[in-house]
């Protein structure tokens, strides 16, 4: 006969209840989070919509305005010193805010192109997207790369019509342009009161009601009318009678030529939800807003190299999806974003790096209000954080409580512009190799070594990274620089499954071989013709544009 031990019995009753209070506890922080991008074409107004959510979350009291590209009061989320002089965002910022129960990370995006890849990145740790458009200019070239990348990975797309107050196309033509051009459908939620200097508010296509408001010195506009009646007097006083009657045209239309909405369409980006507005005097901003926390979509499943990942999944799990040096250049700190992809993140809880195959632990993980940061205790699916490291983290790493996985999804690309690194001042070297090491470590370029000369190289997608490099090194590590334009148009990473033919190409090519930081061996080409050729002279090597060859999707 077997005895019963009733305290160990106990015991294991006992602790799969806390295991069922914990996921129980993890399910419905899961389900009050909100993660998403703000992304756009540069100037059409995604920081400063970034900054009236904020107001509109009671994170912030006053808002930066940022007007023909100078900063008059510094914007909230552009934090980094050239992007206050410049007007332009550079560095992906996070922001978070907890709104009426609902906790909500807000990644502002770069919009210039040459900074796409960060953009990129940014979108692997996101749910969702607002994509930003000026009303004046419509669909332009970065709007139309960014939605490509929303539709690689069937992200959730809200569209925000910016800059009603001004000038800009008709809201008709503009559903048709979005369609046409981004190819998905439309489905306005509301629609624009007058435009330009008529621009008075908007009619909330959903709810069936209008709103009408004035501006306001706090950055936050004053409603001054909220109906549901189209009899009602005060609109004919407000708006005017033709541009009411002009109103009600429209929306008649709209509703006949665009599609209803449909949530299930809309999370698997189908249907994008349009709104109109002005971020700068926050007309229509807290229909987009509320709306948003309504549909949007919380944390979901992650892909790895061994199958998906589950929000709901008990045991932790995060990549690594940007690294920011420097984020206060006083004390040289050195920060890693991370975004929680299942389980429960705690502070001073040893994790399994598994690309180095050891633990680490973290004791002053941080949430981010732009720059300012604080100690976070824990962390849940969806949220972003922020880990201190001394350089052990890289972009796509990923942490586990043991499991050996991998995220995939978070490449470096093949860069098309490559200088050579010229040091200005020899007594400086040090200096420069550290900025140079720890500033291509953000993702922001990629940097390989020739070992004839050991010549160092920096790549990068666009020439405007070359001059935040050059700032960067000079502001934050007191080292100067200049740039030698070098005759390559791309570089391919370089591998083989035959170490001999591998060495074979590295010998032979040699002048044109690099190595990138992990040692991997790289081939720079001169022209598309010359990187043909190379590829048929050596058919057992394989040439990557990608640095996720390892664990290609």
């Amino acid at each position: 006969m077997f005895k019963v031990h009733f305290k160990s019995v106990a015991k294991v009753i006992l602790f799969l209840r806390a295991v069922k209070v914990d996921i129980m506890d993890i399910k419905k922080e899961i389900n009050r989070r909100r993660t998403f991008a703000i992304i756009s074409h540069p100037d059409a107004g995604k920081t400063t919509l970034t900054e009236k959510f904020l107001l509109l979350g009671g994170a912030i009291q006053v808002a930066g305005a940022v007007k023909n590209n100078k900063i008059r009061k510094t914007a909230t989320s552009d934090f980094i010193e050239i992007e206050k002089q410049r007007g332009i965002s550079v560095a992906t910022s996070v922001m978070t805010l907890d709104y009426k129960g609902v906790m909500i990370n807000i990644l502002d995006t770069p919009g210039h192109k040459d900074f796409a890849e960060d953009t990129y990145r940014t979108l692997t740790a996101v749910d969702s997207v607002i994509l930003v458009v000026d009303s004046a200019k419509g669909v332009e070239e970065q709007t139309r790369k960014l939605m490509e990348v929303c539709r690689m990975r069937a992200t959730p797309v809200m569209i925000f019509i910016n800059k009603m107050d001004r000038v800009g196309k008709d809201p008709l033509d503009l559903l048709e342009e979005l369609e046409d051009e981004l190819k998905i459908a439309a489905c306005p939620f509301t629609w624009p009161v007058g435009s330009g200097d008529r621009f008075k508010g908007v009619y909330n296509l959903e709810a069936g009601n209008i709103q009408l408001y004035r501006p306001n010195k706090t950055g936050l506009s004053e409603a001054i009318l909220d109906t549901a009646s189209k009899e009602d007097q005060r609109l004919k006083s407000i708006v005017g009678e033709d541009n009411l009657s002009k109103l009600w045209e429209e929306v008649a239309l709209a509703k006949d030529l665009f599609e209803p909405f449909n949530k299930d369409l809309y999370r698997e980006g189908y249907l994008a939800p349009v709104f109109f507005g002005s971020a700068l005097n926050n007309f229509g901003i807290p229909e987009l807003f509320e709306t948003f926390i309504n549909i949007a979509p919380y944390p979901s499943e992650t892909k790895t190299n061994n199958g998906l990942v589950r929000p709901g999944d008990p045991e932790f799990s995060g990549f690594v999806f940007k690294i920011h040096a420097n984020l206060n250049p006083n004390h040289r700190n050195r920060m890693a974003f991370l975004r929680v992809c299942s389980g429960k993140f705690e502070r001073n809880k040893m994790y399994y790096h598994t690309r180095m195959s050891k633990k680490i632990r973290f004791s002053a993980p941080a949430s981010f209000m732009g720059n300012s940061k604080s100690t976070v205790e824990e962390a849940f699916p969806g949220d972003v954080i922020g880990l201190y490291d001394n350089g052990t983290l890289k972009i796509g790493d990923t942490l586990t409580e043991g499991k050996e996985i991998q995220f995939t999804g978070i490449p470096s690309f093949s860069p098309e512009i490559l200088k050579e690194v010229i040091n200005k001042d020899p007594l400086k070297t040090k200096q420069l190799e550290k900025g140079v090491r720890q500033l291509t470590d953000e993702g922001l370029a990629q940097l390989f070594t020739q070992q004839q000369g050991n010549k160092k190289i920096i790549g990068t997608v666009g020439e405007l990274q070359f001059d935040v490099i050059k700032f960067r090194l000079e502001h934050e590590y007191g080292a100067r620089c200049d740039f030698k334009t070098l005759p390559y148009v791309k570089a391919c990473w370089l591998t083989s499954s035959n170490k001999q033919k591998l060495d074979e190409i590295i010998k032979r090519r040699e002048s044109t071989i690099a190595f990138d930081k992990s040692d991997i061996p790289v081939y720079l080409a001169e022209s598309e013709w010359m990187l043909k050729i190379v590829k048929e002279a050596h058919p057992e090597v394989e040439f990557h544009t990608t640095s996720e060859f390892s664990n290609a999707v």
